[in-house]
């Protein structure tokens, strides 16, 4: 993997098998969210930089004989298999750096390195595993038809600062094993650990000019990268606004558009699930992860609590109890809990909710402010207390919006219908889960919910072999599962005559 010095020698762009520095000679500091201090130095690249590294994709994937679209499938899996050993290999370092660069615990780092592999893991044994195509019956001995799959060509994967490496392999991974070639642009604020993977796809084996990365801005790199005539595809995660511009940028060359753009997730809890007090705590503690774990930044958290009337009460006070409890830290200290959020700008943007919330008669039940500073939160770091606001309503802006932040709401219905009818009430559709013993009632609710993934008697778990995809304003397109390999190809019929005649259509 990448380390410091190369890192700090501002060579952070890599085009064509080079690591360089950015055309312009701009830089910009990462910063350690625990205490503002920058830490690292990387390249600013712009739309020269992202011109070249685009050049570089295209001749790797047009180049001939011997380029990455024509290497055997056998080969390209065994070359992300190389790749998830090297990630386990380099599991405590890319953990830690993790960690340090998006501000989550250690702990979750090294999670996200295992859930990096199992993806690389995955998408080599799907490849590896399918049929070279699909046999059509032309009725005829006489035709030879067949559907087979082919690469897309060059893609732009465009990644998220929350889960930098997690959501660069849920793309990176299905575009390798389905022969295309890429330029990444991971978040400008949390890029070090997409430039260490590059470093472990060259390590692996990777042919020069497959693997592009260009460090920088959304608004010159991303918006240059999609609607760049030469990109064949682009796959966007992060936020509403953004992947509105992407879809606009990618119209008038028609190329194909993944996005995923978060989502206000709900978490319905049925009384008969808390009957027993196992069962009660369950709930309560997987309430309490569906919000604030990695302070809330997730796009599926489970930031709405939808809670049947008889059990608000017991269930909203456990829950705050413990939120106020929560150790808050640098990631990188032991026994730290929750670390803080990514930047300035985003606990601004947390705060501003939590204000209009109070405002419009939310009730605070714990949390709302920055905590106090200590050894383990330096002062200049951007902590914010995991917020538990009661008595919401479907008309508040915190319920109606992303918050992306360590807040909950608790709203509260007497009925099913209810309860789906507030789950539904909302423009995104990214997950859900609901909470019940009664196995007709799961299955009801679970399949009336308009939400891309469903959990029963749970909260964020996701499997490689799944799809992942939203409804409403959640995005378009799908990741993991071989929907996810698919959307990195193009289906091509191959109709062949092999006793062609004259049709005689015309008399002359």
């Amino acid at each position: 993997m990448a380390d410091t010095p190369e890192l700090q020698a501002r060579k952070t762009i890599h085009v064509g098998g080079e690591w360089l520095e950015a055309v312009s000679g701009a830089t910009r500091e990462i910063l350690d969210p625990a205490d503002a201090l920058p830490f690292v130095l990387v390249a600013e690249g712009d739309e020269k930089d992202t011109d070249l590294a685009v050049a570089a994709a295209r001749q790797a994937f047009d180049g001939g004989q011997g380029v990455w679209p024509q290497t055997p499938v056998a080969e390209r899996a065994a070359l992300l298999r190389r790749v998830a050993d090297l990630l386990v290999r380099d599991r405590e370092d890319l953990g830690r750096l993790e960690a340090r660069d998006a501000g989550k615990t250690v702990e979750e780092g090294r999670v996200d390195i295992d859930c990096v592999a199992d993806a690389f893991r995955y998408f080599a044994d799907l490849v590896a595993a399918e049929a070279p195509g699909r046999v059509v019956d032309a009725g005829s001995p006489d035709i030879h038809s067949v559907v087979v799959h082919e690469p897309v060509g060059v893609c732009a994967l465009i990644t998220p600062w929350n889960y930098p490496l997690l959501q660069a392999s849920w793309k990176i991974a299905p575009a390798l094993a389905a022969g295309n070639t890429f330029v990444v642009k991971p978040s400008e604020i949390t890029p070090l650990t997409t430039i260490a993977l590059i470093d472990l796809l060259t390590e692996a084996g990777l042919p020069a000019g497959v693997a592009n990365i260009v460090t920088g801005p959304g608004h010159s790199v991303g918006a240059r990268l999609a609607e760049h005539p030469d990109v064949d595809l682009v796959s966007f995660t992060g936020g509403l606004v953004s992947g509105t511009k992407v879809a606009q940028a990618a119209a008038p060359s028609v190329k194909k558009v993944a996005l995923e753009l978060g989502g206000k997730n709900p978490n319905v809890v049925f009384a008969d699930a808390c009957a027993t007090e196992e069962g009660f705590d369950t709930a309560v503690d997987q309430a309490l992860n569906a919000a604030f774990i990695h302070s809330g930044q997730v796009c599926s958290a489970g930031g709405r609590l939808i809670v049947e009337e008889s059990i608000r009460e017991r269930f909203v006070a456990e829950l705050a109890r413990r939120a106020a409890k929560i150790r808050l830290g640098r990631g990188t200290e032991d026994g730290v809990e929750c670390g803080p959020l990514v930047s300035e700008q985003q606990r601004t943007k947390v705060e501003s909710f939590v204000a209009s919330a109070l405002e419009e008669g939310a009730v605070l039940r714990t949390g709302g402010k920055r905590p106090e500073p200590s050894a383990q939160r330096p002062a200049t770091g951007y902590f914010y207390e995991p917020t538990v606001l009661d008595a919401c309503h479907r008309e508040m802006r915190v319920v109606r919006e992303e918050v992306f932040g360590p807040v909950l709401t608790v709203e509260t219905f007497q009925t099913e219908d209810e309860a789906v009818a507030l789950a539904n009430d909302t423009e995104y559709g990214l997950a859900g889960a609901v909470w019940t013993t009664d196995a007709g009632r799961a299955r009801r609710v679970a399949g009336r919910l308009r939400h891309g993934t469903v959990w029963i008697n749970d909260f964020h778990p996701y499997l490689p072999q799944a799809e992942w995809g939203g409804f409403g304003k959640s995005g378009v397109g799908r990741e993991l599962g071989p929907a996810g390999l698919a959307e990195y190809r193009e289906s091509k019929h191959v109709y062949q005559n092999l006793a062609p005649k004259p049709v005689r259509w015309f008399a002359g």
